[in-house]
């Protein structure tokens, strides 16, 4: 990456931003950045030698030849102004992404749900072959920590965004979609234009000659399917639907986690068998096996590497046990990732009760599917609700945690809105008794509240 320069990079401390910093530094780049806040990535980062600044400022710009930002960054941006001042050249996220993926053979797993967990257990998979790729996921990896990663190998395997567009960028000799649903609507306005970004996705991957893997138990993955393979892309679907060209049969709950049997053309190539609850992360498990496959690897050692697949990061993520109560935590900030998310729970927690503490992220999301995330946070035993995680945004009346947690279709005594962030945990806690897990959910910063959770139990007790 010598032709970038010294790379400046606002918002490094981010899942994606922080990840290409990790894959310049390791080409030879000179990098450096910015942050409103410190973090673990953020002290990450500093030791592997990047220097990081919290705050903005165009005076972080001396002797900087490229500056790099997410379409999140305004244009008011202090670090952007004095770049546009200077005449240093910008790249977006995608443009980066771009970039160091030069001469590599492109692996993008893209979907509106499943795509961290997904390119994680590809990732894994193909470690377990031997390939040592190269990858960039949104969160860390339980193996290794690390959420990005220069390999020695030709693949390079990325979580494709699709939330701004910037999947469209990517060049891939290989894909993969979980799901079509409606989000991000504030970029894309409608879920048919969703649906036609994800089509002219699958056509640049063609044009690669490349392959898509879909999966079509999804109804937008199905659409999507037909659609792509009436252009003439190569389509190899999944699913347990009965026309999958890879069917997921016979799944069973094992232990924590699931296991299933795999039929391609009409017999039995394999049974898979995963550490990580939850239906949905079977059917991500076989995209990461039906892609693999379409890469040249053998089944049986693709098989092996996910069995060793243990999560990420904010992905049904076990923060501890106290006296008998479990906690959780995960990023689900969808109605359908709730519902994925609390149905694996309840295989978790057994005779035990599930409650559960939501913070919604953005306003536009919030009021797009109010009812949907009532419905889906019904699902739980006790619930309760924080105000909207929504910085810097203006508020859209009506989408607002009370109205949410009006919501839930459970009795008025299991559902309780919480504006007061130092109250949570102590509710969640009350709230619990041995046997029972507590989860909290969300794309903001909730995530945060597992240890002091654990803290109270042990207090308690």
């Amino acid at each position: 990456m010598s032709e970038l320069g010294h790379v400046f990079i606002v918002g490094i401390g981010g899942a994606g931003m922080s990840g290409i910093a990790r894959i310049l530094v390791a080409q030879g780049a000179n990098v450096s950045g910015s942050d409103a806040k410190e973090s673990r990535r953020i002290d990450a980062l500093r030791a592997l030698g990047v220097k990081v600044y919290i705050g903005h400022s165009g005076d972080w710009l001396e002797g900087v030849d490229t500056l790099v930002f997410s379409t999140a960054i305004p244009e008011s941006n202090a670090e952007r102004r004095a770049a546009l001042e200077r005449g240093i050249p910008e790249l977006t996220r995608a443009d980066a992404l771009v970039a160091v993926m030069s001469g590599s053979r492109g692996v993008a797993v893209s979907g509106t749900h499943g795509k961290t967990t997904t390119t994680s257990m590809l990732t894994v998979a193909l470690q377990h072959c031997g390939a040592d790729p190269s990858f960039a996921i949104g969160s860390e990896l339980n193996e290794t920590g690390a959420n990005a990663h220069l390999g020695s190998g030709e693949i390079f395997v990325v979580e494709a965004d699709e939330s701004d567009g910037a999947f469209l960028q990517l060049a891939a000799v290989a894909a993969i979609v979980t799901n079509v649903e409606a989000d991000h609507l504030n970029h894309w306005g409608s879920l048919a234009a969703i649906e036609q970004g994800f089509l002219e996705f699958a056509r640049n991957v063609q044009a690669n000659s490349g392959f898509v893997t879909i999966c079509i138990d999804d109804e937008g993955g199905h659409r999507l399917a037909i659609d792509a393979a009436e252009l003439g892309v190569d389509v190899r679907t999944y699913g347990a639907r009965a026309d999958s060209l890879y069917r997921l049969v016979e799944p069973r709950l094992v232990g924590r986690g699931w296991e299933y049997s795999v039929e391609h053309a009409g017999a039995r190539i394999g049974t898979v068998s995963l550490q990580v609850p939850g239906m949905h992360n079977a059917l991500n498990s076989l995209a990461a096996l039906v892609t693999g496959i379409g890469l040249g690897f053998a089944t049986d050692e693709l098989i092996r590497g996910l069995a060793e697949f243990s999560g990420t990061r904010r992905r049904f993520d076990f923060k501890g046990e106290s006296h008998g109560v479990r906690v959780f935590d995960d990023y689900a900030h969808h109605p359908t990732e709730i519902e994925a998310t609390l149905r694996a729970a309840r295989d978790v927690v057994g005779d035990g009760r599930l409650i559960v503490a939501f913070q919604a992220h953005h306003y536009y999301r919030t009021a797009h599917f109010m009812k949907e995330f009532g419905a889906a946070l019904g699902l739980a035993d006790e619930v309760v609700v924080l105000e909207v995680y929504a910085p810097g945004e203006t508020p859209i009346p009506g989408a607002s945690g009370q109205t949410m947690a009006s919501n839930v279709p459970l009795p008025q005594g299991q559902v309780h809105f919480e504006p007061s962030w130092s109250a949570v945990a102590g509710e969640l806690v009350a709230r619990s008794r041995p046997g029972d897990l507590i989860m909290t959910l969300g794309a903001g910063d909730i995530g945060l509240l597992g240890a002091e959770v654990l803290e109270l139990l042990a207090e308690r007790a």
